[in-house]
């Protein structure tokens, strides 16, 4: 495809060259709140990882609202945040008018009803709001978040036993039946040295805001993917945190096709050194689809290593995606190795591919760190390739969108799962003439 690019070399350990006054080699405090220890003025990190990590509040919020990933507002009340009115930049992309309440509304719907499958020795409950694993992982970084926060009645809480490797993998099924904005909560813990995959698959009609709790212990290994699937009424705004304990191994792929209006915000934060976390994310757009992803990684700690890639599709009038990719290393996050990428193929006129990455990097100290963007239409030459050959032209553009997205497909290494994934990117090239 012809591409319009914007990518940064990585930067990688510093050099012996002279520094710029005010700045030294480990990089200056880029955040008035990056201070480090516990005080009055700093408390202790919580579920957010690092010394410099925001305290979290139960009124009143920490940190500074619409700042960058360094300071920002953390709280699990709702009224900590302001009302939106779509200037924010976190939410500049997103048309608040589609969110059918979900940021200004009591969310007393019913929720998807859950399903689990799972082997043996998983346990599956269902738990009040005062369990002590709410709250392990992540403080809602936004109002839509709060109000899921505010508003779920009871929560799903999934344990990986440790030193267990779980097989086959753990499904499960998220179906809305209704449209009445409604809260969800799903708490999954990845106990010690266990191994697992975890599926969350939406399906249904339902308007949700939803907040996903993922716990990795220290040497656990869990794969988790969120499949979106929903029917094209609906609406779905879904925060995913997960804290990463020392030498733990995450990977996290997004899969996004269906629904009116679908935004994700998967985040990891690393909670002690030698973690890895891979975010991946495959979407395909369709005429009038909103399909919005802000991905987050929080280098807190030394020695960790982070890789992030997402690849989107859009075909029709009005198909729109957006991918915000934020990481950021802190001063102590010495030895990092990170970087992050986004593609976008556009088929079809009348659509629209935002694509931001940011990097943040508090320390020279590292490994390396970098990321990358581009969003094009199909590539001519590549099409006169395959059509002089004998191949048609739209059983052409069909094998260059299939390669193109199989990459993703590919990282999940669960063949049911892949087969099921490429059977529903079938079905949406089957939508088109392309």
């Amino acid at each position: 495809m012809t591409d319009i690019t914007t990518e940064k070399a990585r930067i990688g350990a510093p050099s012996a060259q002279p520094f710029i006054d005010g700045f030294t080699e480990e990089g200056e405090n880029l955040s008035p709140i990056n201070a480090t220890g516990t005080t009055a003025e700093q408390p202790s990190a919580g579920p957010l990882a690092g010394a410099s990590a925001k305290g979290h509040s139960h009124g009143g919020g920490v940190g500074v609202p619409d700042s960058s990933r360094a300071g920002r507002l953390t709280s699990y009340e709702l009224e900590d945040f302001k009302a939106l009115t779509g200037l924010e930049e976190d939410w500049r992309f997103t048309p608040l008018r589609r969110l059918r309440g979900l940021h200004t509304d009591i969310l007393d719907g019913a929720a998807p009803a859950v399903s689990v499958a799972a082997p043996e020795g998983v346990a599956v409950e269902t738990v009040g709001r005062d369990d002590v694993r709410i709250g392990s992982a992540g403080i809602p970084e936004d109002r839509v978040s709060a109000n899921a926060w505010a508003n779920f009645k009871e929560a799903t809480v999934i344990t990986v036993p440790a030193e267990t490797s779980v097989e086959p993998e753990i499904t499960v099924t998220l179906a809305g039946t209704g449209a009445e904005a409604s809260a969800q909560h799903v708490v999954v813990v990845a106990q010690k040295f266990s191994k697992a995959v975890l599926v969350l698959s939406h399906e249904g009609s339902a308007v949700v805001s939803e907040n996903v709790e993922i716990v990795l212990e220290d040497g656990a290994e869990l794969t988790l993917v969120s499949l979106q699937e929903w029917n094209d009424d609906s609406v779905h705004a879904s925060s995913q945190q997960a804290r990463i304990g020392r030498d733990a191994k995450f990977k996290h792929i997004t899969v996004s096709l269906g629904g009116d209006l679908v935004r994700v915000t998967p985040t990891a934060r690393f909670a002690a050194p030698g973690g890895e976390a891979e975010l991946f994310g495959l979407y395909f757009a369709d005429a009038g689809q909103h399909l919005e992803h802000r991905t987050f990684v929080d280098h807190a700690q030394p020695n960790c290593v982070s890789n992030v890639l997402y690849k989107g599709a859009l075909q029709g009038k009005g198909a729109h995606t957006v991918w915000v990719g934020d990481v950021l290393i802190q001063k102590q996050a010495e030895g990092t190795d990170s970087y992050e990428k986004n593609q976008n193929l556009v088929l079809t006129d009348g659509c629209r591919a935002d694509s931001v990455p940011n990097l943040e990097i508090e320390t020279g100290l590292i490994e390396g760190a970098g990321h990358a963007s581009a969003t094009g239409r199909f590539d001519d030459e590549h099409l006169f390739y395959l059509m002089a050959r004998g191949i048609p032209e739209d059983v052409a553009r069909r094998l260059v969108v299939r390669g193109f997205l199989n990459e993703i497909i590919q990282k999940i290494k669960v063949p049911a799962i892949e087969e099921r994934l490429t059977e529903a990117v079938e079905r949406e090239l089957e939508a088109t003439d392309n």
